[in-house]
């Protein structure tokens, strides 16, 4: 396994169409009222619309590559581990890890539990040699951008659990950030296997940005939005490698 803080080679994250995205949340804006409980409920299956602050939400947050002054251009998600540092997110976001920040809860323009450094990247040497989109999951762990933060990135916003083994038609739940907006957006819907080594799902208006965004089961990580065609070439459908051998060793390096 690649155990890293060097810059990856550049790879275009994936084209997304973005001219809908906006018109579709705003007339789901009565369908997802703060009265709602956080990640209990929202808009029906196959609908994208905000993603209510929350305990779920806050442990997912925006990638910022050359720093924090600089555009957001992909998610990622707090995971479990024992120290609490351990983040997930899809491997063509990492291409430069040193100067990649991590702002959990990010809206708005703020960033409500700071900004997080990416101290180590662990990724799988069948993407780092020939980007092969079943290897598009990567894990890294994070330390505070402010050195006068103490704690983990965990024992603010919590972590979610890592599931590998789930089944072919399991409903998942996404929540990541588009490059044009300043909040998550949320889609739910139930999925299907492209191959055995890939899962793919209905939910439009999933445009660039929203690469490393968790793919959610139960509760539980069982994925990353990337993969085939680097998530998809088209906003309707996305993907993630199904989480393997190498991921689940790949976490557990992290962990480590």
């Amino acid at each position: 396994m690649i155990h890293s803080t060097l810059p990856r080679p550049a790879r275009r994250t994936r084209a997304r169409r973005a001219s809908r995205i906006l018109l579709a949340l705003s007339a789901m804006a009565a369908l997802i009222g703060v009265d709602l409980p956080d990640a209990a409920a929202g808009p029906p299956l196959g609908v994208t619309a905000w993603a209510l602050p929350g305990a779920t939400a806050d442990r997912v947050g925006a990638l910022f590559g050359g720093g924090q002054d600089r555009g957001h251009h992909c998610t990622a998600a707090v995971v479990h581990s024992e120290e609490g540092d351990v983040i997930a997110t899809a491997a063509h976001c990492l291409e430069t890890p040193s100067t990649t920040v991590f702002a959990p809860g990010y809206r708005d323009g703020k960033a409500p539990y700071g900004f997080w450094k990416i101290t180590a990247a662990y990724i799988a040497p069948g993407w780092t040699d020939g980007q092969d989109p079943d290897d598009d999951v990567a894990f890294a762990t994070v330390a505070p951008v402010d050195g006068g933060r103490t704690g983990a990135v965990e024992d603010l916003v919590g972590g979610f659990p890592v599931a590998a083994e789930q089944p072919d038609d399991a409903r998942v739940t996404i929540i990541g950030y588009p490059r044009t907006l300043e909040a998550p957006v949320r889609c739910a819907n139930t999925t299907d296997l492209l191959s055995a080594t890939q899962r793919r799902i209905g939910c439009p208006d999933l445009t660039g940005g929203t690469s490393g965004s968790p793919w959610l089961v139960k509760g539980a990580l069982a994925g990353v939005l990337g993969g085939y065609e680097g998530g998809g070439s088209v906003p309707e459908i996305s993907y993630s490698a199904v989480l393997g051998d190498h991921a689940l060793a790949l976490y557990r390096e992290a962990r480590a």
